[in-house]
């Protein structure tokens, strides 16, 4: 039997969307799942090299979360490309329109992908928005 599919969808910059598309990812992906995340619009940002500034919490778990030791959303969707080999795709519309070049992305995420080609992968999929 094929591992079941979890296709995420993640376009929110607050940090509790952002984390919790991170856990499912992370968790899944290290359960033995097939997980492929799709990062745009106001989530790829923190996906470039060098970009530290926090993401805003949406409410109060969100400002709770960020003085408590829980782990930073980047590392938990690098660990679930490390340690359970999740796909993580920038849309490449997401891409044009901030003017991003490749080479400025995390160097785990993978070659940029179309909505169209992520829809078609994930019809046989759980799939998840953020």
């Amino acid at each position: 039997m094929d591992s079941p599919k979890i296709s995420i969808v993640v376009v929110s910059g607050s940090r509790e969307r952002l984390q919790m598309a991170a856990m499912m990812a992370s968790v899944g992906a290290v359960s033995g799942n097939d997980v492929t995340v799709f990062l745009s619009m106001n989530a790829l940002q923190y996906f470039v090299k060098g970009h530290d500034a926090p993401a805003p919490p949406e409410g109060p778990f969100g400002e709770t979360m960020a003085g408590k030791n829980v782990p930073q959303f980047k590392l938990l969707f690098e660990q679930a490309v490390t340690l359970g080999d999740a796909k993580i795709y920038p849309c490449s519309m997401a891409i044009d329109v901030m003017g991003i070049s490749e080479d400025s992305l995390e160097p785990w995420l993978m070659e940029p992908l179309g909505l169209t080609k992520f829809l078609s992968d994930a019809q046989a999929a759980q799939v998840w928005s953020f």
